[in-house]
């Protein structure tokens, strides 16, 4: 089977699941917050990927005080801060972010500068000079609001971008800004992503002379 090939001019990364595996922190986290509230944490982690932590509480606890919810908010993005242990490169994801280091590209991530500079450093990858946390948007994932400001900083058009992404809520972001999605890991293949990958080991970056960007996906490594 023939490696897809995506063209782009900019590429705009998601972090967690995507560049970074923090998903036992994540889930660590969550249950404590999900116990805490009298909710069912597997219930809790269908919902928690992708989005900032205020949105996921007002899934689960529609009739919440949205104050309440910022407040929790701020008080488990410290606690995610302080909690490295088992976060973790995803596969290939030295490499990808090597290839990419001269090219137009951005971190849009759900966790604050805090957080994702931590989870970065504990997996030992750059961290991108331009990038959208959640300090920067006014609404979480899936509005594409994350996204559109990613493309708008590095000065190209939404059909110019290229998003990676591994969860739902991200990955509907992604098409309501009207971008194609590469989707990374589990979660994302049964999203109906433009490609799909297992990790980033997947993945060869060819810099085109035309300043584009060609994304070559190896279908052949791909697991049903």
């Amino acid at each position: 089977m023939p490696a897809t090939v995506l063209t782009a001019r900019a590429l705009l990364l998601d972090m967690d699941g995507t560049l970074v595996n923090s998903d036992a922190v994540v889930e660590r986290c969550w249950r404590r917050w999900a116990l805490r509230e009298g909710l069912d944490p597997e219930a809790a982690l269908e919902v928690v990927h992708g989005r900032q932590g205020y949105a996921t509480m007002a899934v689960l606890l529609p009739d919440r005080p949205m104050e309440q919810n910022h407040a929790d908010n701020r008080a488990m993005l410290a606690e995610e801060t302080a909690d490295t242990d088992g976060v973790v490169p995803i596969g290939g994801a030295h490499a990808f972010m090597d290839a990419i280091a001269a090219l137009p590209h951005a971190l849009v991530t759900s966790a604050d500068e805090a957080l994702a500079r931590a989870r970065m450093t504990a997996s030992g990858l750059r961290m991108p000079e331009v990038r959208v946390t959640a300090e920067n948007v006014g609404a979480s994932k899936p509005d594409p609001e994350g996204f559109l400001k990613g493309a708008a900083e590095l000065g190209f058009a939404a059909s110019d971008c290229v998003v990676f992404e591994d969860s739902e809520a991200g990955i509907a972001a992604a098409r309501a800004a009207g971008m194609r999605v590469v989707g990374v890991g589990p979660r994302a293949g049964a999203l109906a992503p433009d490609a799909h990958v297992e990790d980033l080991t997947q993945v060869r970056v060819e810099a085109a002379s035309d300043g584009s960007i060609r994304l070559h996906i190896d279908a052949r490594q791909q697991h049903s």
